[in-house]
């Protein structure tokens, strides 16, 4: 069954601030804890929902990414994504409001999320992500592009294979937590049973020591290194756009999962360019004469040349569109277009010949404004620029 919307689960706003989204999950935790609702299994399932839904939008990257790229930014069994212990989310719930909550329901709602724990542990510690930032041109971006990265991060040690243990010996169970990973402590009180758990800091909470540590990588089962990795961009990409690696991020210790690699996306400013959403915007540089009587220019696009006509009486400012010569839309069948903003050249120093020559043609009232066309306002700040140089 597809998820919900996380703030519809909380029923909150997308713009909601920090305050706003902590006093949604109080309410909604309160209305649905299992305490309050003991045997209703809908209760518990929206219980659930509500804290994984806080989880992801009280921290801030992880709202982003969710905004961003909705449930499919949220990489599978990320903590955010799904709760692996659900004690954490009742210790949390009780700190959080100050509840007397605790107990039973560990012990009877909850215990399968805690056994899940305890598997994972001993599997080794998982290995963190790591972000990376790539630079694109606006031509990379037009087209798409698979890029090779080099990565230093950590990597399966090749003596022991990752399990950071000398070769021809096992690990041990941990004598502290008998390969729980984990501490329970059990307190009473006139609210009732307290459970506090924490991991075990013998084992780090993988739940087996190593007696005899591999000599290269002295137990850690990784050694720092570096790797080439591809990566595909699709065309159409923006300035913070991300794009996760699965798996790519540092290894785990001790045959610990890895992490993912988050390849965070720049956009490296354009000489000429300027990109507006799908579309981008050149400067089009044209003299007089060319403006009043119309021509044909050869101008740059992000594929290459091509031919532009400016018609007779093109006005300084006026865009002129190049349909499809953008940038490719990443969500849809659809590409940008390339504005074109025509600007007219005035001369600064002409020579007397020059000078002349446009003394006698700014007696023609064929080149002066009328009264009401607006059409020829630019034309104004082009006499006037033009009277500066003859004077």
């Amino acid at each position: 069954m597809a998820k919900r919307d996380y703030y519809e689960i909380l029923e909150v706003p997308r713009n909601a601030s920090a305050d706003e989204i902590k006093k949604a999950y109080r309410k909604a935790a309160m209305q649905w804890h299992p305490d309050r609702n003991p045997g209703n299994k809908e209760a518990e399932e929206r219980f659930k929902e509500a804290a994984e839904a806080y989880e992801v939008l009280s921290d801030e990257n992880k709202r982003n990414r969710y905004n961003q790229f909705g449930h499919e930014g949220l990489r599978p069994g990320a903590d955010f994504h799904t709760y692996t212990n659900f004690d954490e989310v009742f210790r949390h719930f009780s700190e959080m409001f100050n509840t007397g909550f605790g107990g039973s329901i560990f012990e009877e709602v909850f215990a399968g999320g805690r056994s899940q724990s305890r598997n994972r542990s001993q599997t080794g510690i998982p290995g963190s992500d790591l972000k990376i930032q790539l630079i694109l041109t606006l031509e990379e971006i037009a087209s798409g592009i698979e890029k090779k990265l080099k990565v230093k991060r950590w990597k399966t040690c090749d003596v022991c294979n990752g399990m950071g243990a000398k070769a021809g010996t096992a690990k041990a169970t941990c004598p502290s937590c008998n390969g729980a990973g984990e501490i329970r402590q059990i307190s009473r009180s006139v609210f009732g049973q307290f459970v506090n758990i924490t991991t075990c800091s013998n084992c780090n909470g993988e739940g087996k020591i190593i007696k005899e540590r591999c000599s290269g990588c002295g137990g850690e089962g990784r050694v720092h290194g570096e790797t080439t990795i591809k990566v595909n961009v699709p065309a159409g990409v923006s300035e913070g756009n991300y794009i996760p690696l699965h798996d790519q991020g540092n290894t785990g210790q001790r045959g610990g999962p890895p992490g993912d690699l988050i390849v965070i996306i720049e956009e490296e400013p354009h000489k000429i360019f300027t990109r507006s959403g799908d579309d981008v915007i050149l400067d089009l540089l044209i003299s007089y004469p060319q403006a009043a009587l119309g021509t044909e220019v050869e101008i740059p696009t992000l594929g290459g040349r091509a031919r532009l006509k400016v018609d007779p009486g093109t006005q300084s400012g006026k865009i002129l569109r190049m349909r499809g010569k953008g940038i490719p839309s990443l969500r849809g069948n659809y590409r940008g277009d390339q504005l074109v903003r025509v600007n007219v050249w005035i001369p600064t120093h002409l020579p007397k010949e020059d000078k002349e020559l446009l003394k006698a043609l700014s007696k023609s009232e064929n080149l002066q404004p009328k009264d009401g066309d607006k059409s020829a306002l630019s034309d104004k700040s082009f006499f006037e620029k033009m009277k500066n140089i003859i004077s």
